[in-house]
């Protein structure tokens, strides 16, 4: 009784302002030409109710009382928008002023869906996985056409990769720690929670959660009342990686009660679709479930995965795209009627979140996440012990190696199960009991890791016109990788013996050599890292200016623990156990000022110089194996900047920037399998090696231009046009590790002339005019011109070090060296210059509540096979005489592996909402 009354009292003496204050908010919805937005509904995340704008796109809410508020404003044929706001208790009427909305593209109207299937070979092929811009559209016409239009055919704006992008949920970064790449995959399939990103900055544009990198951040926020209450399900036809994709989702809104919902999930499914043997089967599921205790105060719990099923293509050589054509993939075969591809990827690494939101005082926030994520990335390939190669394209297989015509080349085009079979069960009537194990089998390379993160943002207004961001992230990471039979294709067990030298174990500490379906072999270590991050950012707005500063520190230190001591003597000692800690730390600073010229005229400078420490892949050089640090591993040292004009019309909207970028000391590593000499001996064994360049200098220089203008009310064009050169300034020392030589370094190799080469993997020029018609009825259309211009081949370092063309031992050159033909060998290919067209059109629809859209995209219209979106070299011969045969032959035996455009693609959706 007395705490009642005490809690009574409490109320009593409070002023009564405080709990009897009701204030008006209230704003005005209009277009980017300042015309009214009739009837665009206004939806208040902390309230039930949603509201409807008028006649002249006026909406308010009445009676709210002190507290931070989120509402979200949507329209068919616009995009929606989150708008964050405070109201104090003195505030009567509260003007939010002009909302604009900008038009839409229209629902998944430009989907790209993500086709990274190159990530999953082991060719030796260069990164290809998407940037952010392929899923999340940015913010002007240069970033949304790099976006939907460019990015469809590998497009990277600036030249920059997957590796410097940053995505963030919750102020946990999604990049993985063996690479640095941002794995799509792991929330595959949500797009309607993925939708629209709560931050998205494109560049080295500083952030208000991270210090990010080169390419930008896109910053979701998973809080379960920002999500609008309603019911959506969609469906979706494509022919791109897969056919069929569902898609439903459920918002509830912020209850009376203080409770918030938001469910998702997906499947995308389907195989036939353009490439021969390429099938996919993923589910993608989401739920965020919020319990707001206050206006202050609530936590949020987030579970998101995507477990996928996918199988991949191969990239091939010219000649066998000329016998076989451009569908042709060489990782599938016929077994008992069905295609059964030995690539597959299987891959499901969910993640949990618990978020807490707080209010702090009248102008602060703090937002503290703790996440989980565990899982496994499993890869499948064939594997052979004593064997042939059993890949059909291997190179003696194939027309130009004299051995088999390009009608019996086709003939066994395919893996030929059956006969791996066969060839298990004839072995298994071997006379001698020790060598029945099988012959072929089917692997998996296998990673599992469990990643804690701790995640707090604190963010103040100082003033009126100045705020404060404060970022603390915490990481640790136990990486779990390994290898392990995954089909033993009819024999009773494996050999963990290493065929390729000696039959030595891969596991001296074993006794047995035998492995079976499910048994670890070949490899089977450990990698931890923990790091720590630190970022402080804060702006200064004027009338005139604009200043931004972000500074940010980072401590990481990693180390290798070995589960098998490897059966060749000289890596006996440092194989099995714990390695020595390898430590970076790092700092950087990023800065942006904007001088405003008028309300619709800015010119803006952004500049960044930071550090970055190596990832696991570049740390060591051969983890499989040893833990011996890659030689001549550093931070790298990245310094960019660039200047933009920009133009905010209500008819023209234009950015033009030019942008000048250097990354220093890095360390390149590429793993391929490559004839090796054997010590004492003038013969070669095939087998994996790893190639290092250390100390690599780039830089990327250029100029972009984007336009949006309004031609009348109901016609737009765009246009886009990049102009870059992204290249290599230095010649960069190389090292190699085979278990063959082991380590061999410049005294052996020298080092990489490979200055000014050219970065591979993206067009680093590239232009696009398009026009689209948004008719008043919710129905548009449009098209868009592309060309692509500069993609070049990437190229393996070996081939092109002194060691290509001097005498092993006497490093003399080769009789008949001369710079014409090593430029013959060594030249950096460049692929034509392509045209492609694409088209969307769609329809939107109201039936009182309900809301229903349909769209379709086509890229490519006019079925352009030519274009080369990735390749590589192949790094077999580093020998001048065999490279000059090789290259001197109307079709070479190692010719460049490519992967080709898959022509005409199409994306077709609809949806429906309530």
């Amino acid at each position: 009784m007395i705490k009642k009354l005490s809690l009574i009292s409490l109320f009593t003496l409070m002023p009564a302002s405080y709990y009897f204050a009701q204030t008006t908010v209230f704003a005005y919805v209009k277009d980017q030409e300042g015309k009214p937005v009739e009837r665009a509904e206004v939806d208040l995340a902390q309230s039930a109710d949603d509201v409807t704008a008028d006649k002249i796109g006026y909406f308010q809410f009445v009676d709210l009382k002190p507290g931070h508020y989120l509402i979200t404003v949507t329209k068919p044929n616009f995009e929606s928008k989150i708008l964050e706001f405070d109201v104090t208790a003195d505030e009567k009427r509260k003007n939010l002023g002009v909302i604009t909305l900008g038009t839409s593209v229209g629902s998944d109207a430009g989907v790209v869906v993500i086709d990274d299937s190159a990530n999953d070979t082991e060719d030796g092929g260069s990164a290809m996985q998407p940037t952010v811009g392929l899923l999340s559209s940015g913010r002007d016409a240069f970033q949304n056409v790099s976006a939907f239009e460019l990015g469809a055919y590998w497009f990277r704006p600036r030249g920059v990769d997957n590796r410097f992008e940053d995505v963030v949920f919750n102020g946990v970064s999604m990049s993985k720690n063996d690479d640095g790449r941002i794995d799509f995959s792991n929330w595959g399939g949500l797009n309607d929670v993925t939708r629209y990103p709560y931050e998205n900055v494109d560049n080295i544009t500083p952030s208000e959660y991270t210090f990010g990198n080169l390419g930008g951040v896109v910053y979701y926020n998973t809080r379960a009342s920002s999500y609008r209450k309603q019911t959506s399900l969609a469906y979706s036809f494509t022919n791109r990686s897969y056919l069929h994709r569902a898609m439903a989702t459920y918002s509830t809104g912020l209850s009376k009660k203080g409770w918030a919902f938001t469910f998702s999930g997906s499947r995308r499914w389907g195989d036939r679709a353009i490439i021969d043997g390429v099938y996919q089967d993923a589910y993608a599921y989401f739920g965020s479930i919020e319990k707001q205790f206050s206006d202050r105060h609530s936590i949020n719990f987030t579970g998101f995965g995507s477990p996928t099923y996918r199988a991949s293509n191969s990239p091939n050589t010219q000649e066998v795209y000329d016998i076989m054509g451009k569908n042709y993939n060489s990782y599938w075969g016929w077994q008992d009627g069905e295609k059964r591809n030995s690539r597959i990827r299987k891959v499901f690494e969910p993640m949990f979140m618990l978020t807490d939101y707080l209010k702090i005082g009248k102008n602060s926030n703090l937002i503290n996440t703790v996440s989980y994520q565990i899982g496994s990335d499993a890869r499948s390939r064939l594997d052979w012990f004593h064997a042939p190669d059993p890949n059909p394209t291997y190179y003696r297989k194939l027309p130009s190696y004299g051995q088999y015509t390009a009608e019996e080349f086709r003939a066994q085009s395919q893996i030929d199960w059956n006969s791996l079979y066969n060839a298990n069960r004839l072995n298994l009537q071997n006379m001698d009991a020790s060598q029945r194990g099988a012959i072929n089998t089917v692997v998996e390379d296998v990673n599992k890791d469990k990643t804690f993160n701790f995640s707090s943002h604190f963010d103040t207004r100082l003033k009126d016109n100045w705020k404060l961001n404060i970022n603390f992230n915490y990481l640790n990471l136990k990486s779990d990788n390994f290898r392990r039979i995954k089909d033993l294709l009819g024999a009773n067990y494996a050999y963990n013996l290493n065929a390729f030298n000696n039959d030595v174990r891969y596991n001296a500490d074993d006794s047995n050599y035998e492995v079976k379906v499910g048994d670890r072999t070949q490899y089977s270590y450990e990698l931890t890292r923990n790091q720590y991050a630190l970022n402080v950012s804060s702006e200064v707005d004027f009338n005139k200016w604009n200043f931004v500063a972000s500074i940010f520190s980072s401590y990481s230190e990693a180390y290798r623990d070995g589960h098998f001591r490897s059966g060749i003597a000289r890596f006996k000692d440092n194989s099995k156990g714990k390695s020595a800690v390898y430590d970076a730390l790092d700092a950087g600073i990023k800065g942006k000022i904007t001088y405003k010229i008028n309300g619709k005229n800015f010119i803006v400078y952004n500049g960044a110089f930071f550090s970055l420490a190596p990832t696991l892949n570049e740390i060591f050089i051969n983890p499989r194996t040893v833990d011996n640090l890659t030689p001549g591993v550093k931070n790298q040292m990245i310094n960019s900047n660039d200047l933009s004009y920009i133009m905010r019309g209500q008819i023209l909207k234009l950015r033009l920037s030019g942008y000048y970028t250097t990354i220093n000391n890095s360390t390149e590593i590429s793993r391929y399998y490559a004839d090796v000499d054997v010590p004492g001996s003038t013969s070669s064994l095939s087998t994996l090696v790893n190639e290092a360049m250390s100390g690599v200098n780039k830089r990327y220089i250029g100029a972009e231009l984007g336009f949006d203008v309004k031609i009348t009310p109901t016609i737009n064009a765009t246009g886009v046009a990049s102009v870059g050169e992204y290249k290599y300034t230095n010649n960069p020392e190389v090292s190699t590790f085979d278990d063959i030589n082991g380590f061999r370094g410049t005294d052996v190799w020298g080092k990489a002339n490979v200055k000014n080469y050219k970065v591979a993997g993206t067009p680093q020029k590239a232009f696009s005019f398009g026009l689209k018609y948004n008719s008043p009825k919710y129905w548009w259309i449009g098209a868009s011109a592309n060309y692509l211009m500069d993609q070049y081949l990437d190229f393996s370092a070996l081939n092109k070090t002194p060691y290509m063309y001097t005498v092993s031992g006497t490093n003399d050159p080769y009789p008949g060296v001369t710079p014409e033909l090593i430029e013959l060998i060594t030249k950096q290919k460049k692929f034509d210059d392509q045209f492609m067209l694409n088209a969307n059109a769609g329809k939107s629809f109201v039936f009182g509540k309900y809301r229903m859209g349909i769209s379709v995209s086509v890229n490519n219209i006019l079925n352009n096979r030519n274009y080369v979106t990735g390749g590589f070299e192949q790094g077999r011969n580093v020998n001048f005489t065999e490279a000059l045969q090789d290259a001197q032959r109307e079709t070479p035996h190692f010719g460049p592996k490519l992967w080709y455009d898959k022509g005409i693609t199409f994306f077709t959706n609809v949806y429906l909402r309530f």
